[in-house]
């Protein structure tokens, strides 16, 4: 595991940062009738005007700046002009950006239109595991605790499934560091957590079964029996002294973004609270 200073933690969240914008004026486009493909073209446009580099394009063969993932489609979706979205869909967009060497990584899922009220739950569980798997990420703690508190909320009192096959990872330099983060898995178990670490935290979870495949693209994962999956991403640092982390992405302007947005429905805070330790709910 790779440690970074402060002044690499600093540039790190420029790029979450920057991440976190991009997905923001996404935000404010999406609509029914727009496609993959067009929001992918603003989004590089957009990254690069900002004086990055997109963090997925070209990176494993990826062609496209932006993941898009439609409904049972878990990750990794590829967006071209024949993703048309629709009223009720729900888009899991995740964006990568490099700035001054150093990855940013997060991701939203979105709800365009009349999505159905168990789709609705399925996305505020999913983004309240996300904080409760943050608010495990301690130094002194291990990497399993944060994996429990996402499985134990998604799996066993929601009765989801949390996907076994993709994880969270480390971030730096390169994308994907160690540790792996998995969203299962027991307290008190794998890497310790220390002072310094950047990882992303990202529970993929289905309204179904666990279970995923891949689609003949090799890219896009999707769930075995059809249900949606719902994702949210945050990168963090893990702070000194047990303190909570250091959130580094920002999900506040997408939110206000989607408030402002009459095509997309607004997917609340389970604990206003909790969320409010990491991304006070007044913007600053």
């Amino acid at each position: 595991m790779i440690y970074k200073t402060p002044e690499e933690i600093e540039r790190s969240r420029a790029a979450c940062l920057l991440v976190c914008e991009t997905l923001t004026e996404v935000g404010k486009m999406l609509r029914p009738g727009l496609t993959g493909k067009e929001i992918d073209t603003f989004a590089e446009e957009f990254i690069r005007d900002n004086g990055a580099v997109p963090g997925f394009k070209g990176l494993y063969g990826c062609p496209s700046t932006l993941l898009v993932s439609k409904n049972e489609e878990v990750v990794h979706g590829l967006p071209d002009e024949d993703q048309i979205f629709e009223d009720g869909d729900i888009l899991s967009i995740d964006c990568g950006t490099i700035v001054n060497e150093f990855y940013g990584d997060a991701a939203y899922t979105f709800c365009v239109g009349d999505v159905a009220e168990d789709v609705m739950e399925l996305c505020r569980r999913t983004k309240h595991s996300l904080y409760l798997g943050i608010d495990a990420a301690r130094q002194g703690n291990r990497v399993g605790d944060i994996s429990h508190a996402v499985q134990h909320y998604t799996e066993r009192e929601s009765g989801y499934g949390a996907v076994r096959e993709l994880v969270g990872h480390g971030l730096g330099r390169s994308l994907h560091e160690a540790p792996d983060v998995p969203n299962f898995g027991k307290r008190g178990r794998g890497p310790v957590l220390k002072a310094g670490l950047i990882i992303a935290i990202e529970p993929m979870i289905t309204l179904g079964k666990r279970s995923v495949v891949s689609r003949e693209d090799g890219w896009t994962i999707i769930t075995i029996d059809g249900s949606p999956a719902a994702h949210y991403e945050h990168s963090i640092a893990i702070s000194p002294d047990g303190a909570p982390a250091d959130l580094m992405s920002d999900h506040r302007p997408i939110e206000e973004a989607i408030r402002n947005n009459p095509n997309l429905r607004v997917v609340d805070n389970i604990d206003e609270e909790l969320v409010a330790r990491y991304q006070p709910l007044v913007m600053v």
